[in-house]
C-alpha cells in the first residue's frame, strides 16, 4: 500500500514523540512492503515563530493532499499567561478541526497488566479496564460564539448543538458497542444543560434502532467520580466536546501515564491521528518524553486503513516494552536512563525482530540491537 502522511510535529515535546511514531511506521512499511511517504508541516507555537498564524495555509494545503494526518502536540505556556492574545497555538489544532470536518474523537482506555501499579488507583479497581471514548469534536462550547464585554468583565461562551451533528457521532459509537461488549453510556449534564437535553432526546430516539446496545446515561459529575472508582463498568463512552476533553484527561490516572493515551479523529474525507497529552515544553529536549501515545496513534492510523496486521505488531511492541520496563521515567523507576529515542528503537527493533525474545539488556539501555 502507498500512503502519503502529513506530519505535524508542533510544539514541546511534540517534535520528540512524533519522530518515534515515524520510525514506526517505516519499520512496518519496511516490514510489509509499504511505501510510506512522510511530509511535514508547522503548525501552533512554532508556525506562529514562523509564520505569525497557528495554522498557515501551507500546512492546510500539505494535508489536504494526504492520505492521513499525523500530529504531535501543541501549546507554548508563553501563551497561558496572556489569556487574551488573539493568536493562539490551539487555533492550530481547532483550525484543523474545523478544516476537515473532524467531528468524531476515538480515545482508547486500556489498563496494562504489566504496568497496573503506575497507577494512582488501586489495582483491582481498573484491572482489565477497556474503554472507548467518542467525543464530539468540531461543535459545542469550544466553537461556539465567545463574547467579551468592553469592560472587560463579563464573558460569555455559547455552547450550541445540532441533530445532525449529535447523530453521525453516535452512529458510530454504537456501530463499535455493537463490536464489544455491547454497551453505550451517554455522558451529559442534561438536568442542567440544554445543549445537553437535546444530546439525551437524540440517543434515546436512536437507542432501537441498536436493540443489541444497552444504553445507560449518566451526567458529567457521576461519571467523572465513577471513571475513578470503576472504570470497568464502562465499554463505549459517548460525549460531547468539553466532556469529553475532562474524561480523557482523567482516564491518564487509570492508565497510569497520560504518554499512554492515542487518539483517532475522522471525518468522511480525512483522518488525523494523534497523542492526546499536551506540549510539556517543560520536559522538551530531555529525553524523557513518553512515546508511546504517539507510536499507539501510529496504530490506529494503520487500523485505519485496515493494516490489520500491522497494527497488531505494533501493538506488540508496545506491550513487550511495558512488560521489559523500557520506558520513560514517567513509567520505570528501575531503569530511568531510558529515553524516548531508546522506547522508540526498540519497538522498531521488535517490529524488524518480532520472533526474537532473548533480548541482552545492557545493549538495550547502551541504545544498541536488543536482539543477540
Amino acid at each position: 500500500m502507498k500512503l502519503n502522511i502529513a506530519v505535524l510535529p508542533g510544539d514541546g515535546i511534540g517534535p520528540e514523540v512524533t519522530a518515534q511514531a515515524v520510525k514506526v511506521l517505516k519499520a512496518i512499511a519496511m516490514e510489509f512492503n509499504h511505501i510510506f511517504t512522510f511530509d511535514y508541516g508547522v503548525v501552533g507555537a512554532s508556525a506562529i515563530d514562523k509564520m505569525g498564524v497557528a495554522l498557515p495555509q501551507e500546512t492546510i494545503a500539505l494535508c489536504e493532499k494526504a492520505d492521513a494526518i499525523l500530529f504531535g502536540a501543541i501549546g507554548n505556556a508563553v501563551y497561558d499567561m496572556d489569556p487574551m492574545a488573539k493568536i493562539r497555538p490551539e487555533q492550530g489544532l481547532l483550525g484543523l478541526r474545523k478544516t476537515f470536518d473532524l467531528y468524531a474523537d476515538v480515545r482508547p482506555v486500556i489498563a496494562y497488566e504489566d504496568i497496573l501499579d503506575k497507577s494512582s488507583l488501586k489495582k483491582k479497581q481498573i484491572k482489565d479496564t477497556d474503554i472507548l471514548i467518542y467525543r464530539e469534536l468540531t461543535a459545542g462550547i469550544y466553537f461556539g460564539d465567545k463574547i467579551f464585554s468592553d469592560d472587560g468583565n463579563t464573558a460569555t461562551d455559547t455552547c450550541q448543538y445540532t441533530r445532525f451533528q449529535i447523530e453521525r457521532i453516535a452512529h458510530l459509537a454504537f456501530e463499535a458497542a455493537q463490536k464489544r461488549k455491547r454497551k453505550l453510556t451517554l455522558v451529559d449534564k442534561a438536568n442542567v444543560l440544554a445543549s445537553s437535553k437535546l444530546w439525551r432526546k437524540v440517543i434515546q430516539e436512536m437507542a432501537p434502532q441498536y436493540p443489541d446496545v444497552a444504553v445507560s446515561y449518566m451526567y458529567i459529575d457521576k461519571a467523572a467520580m465513577e471513571l475513578a472508582i470503576n472504570p470497568r463498568q464502562f465499554d463505549v463512552i459517548l460525549t460531547e466536546n468539553m466532556f469529553g476533553d475532562i474524561l480523557s484527561e482523567l482516564a491518564g490516572v487509570i492508565v497510569g501515564s497520560i504518554g499512554l493515551l492515542a487518539s483517532a479523529s475522522f471525518s468522511d474525507k480525512k483522518a488525523m491521528f494523534q497523542p492526546i497529552h499536551g506540549a510539556y515544553n517543560k520536559a522538551s529536549n530531555q529525553g524523557i518524553a513518553n512515546p508511546i501515545a504517539a507510536i499507539l496513534s501510529a496504530a490506529m492510523l494503520l487500523d485505519h486503513f485496515e493494516l490489520y496486521d500491522e497494527a497488531s505488531l505494533v501493538r506488540e511492541g508496545v506491550d513487550k516494552s511495558l512488560k521489559l520496563h523500557i520506558t520513560t521515567p514517567d513509567l520505570n523507576t528501575k531503569y530511568q536512563h531510558i529515553t524516548t529515542i531508546k522506547v522508540g528503537d526498540f519497538i522498531e527493533d521488535f517490529i524488524n525482530n518480532p520472533d526474537e525474545t532473548n533480548l541482552n539488556f545492557t545493549n538495550i539501555h547502551l541504545g544498541q540491537s536488543t536482539i543477540i
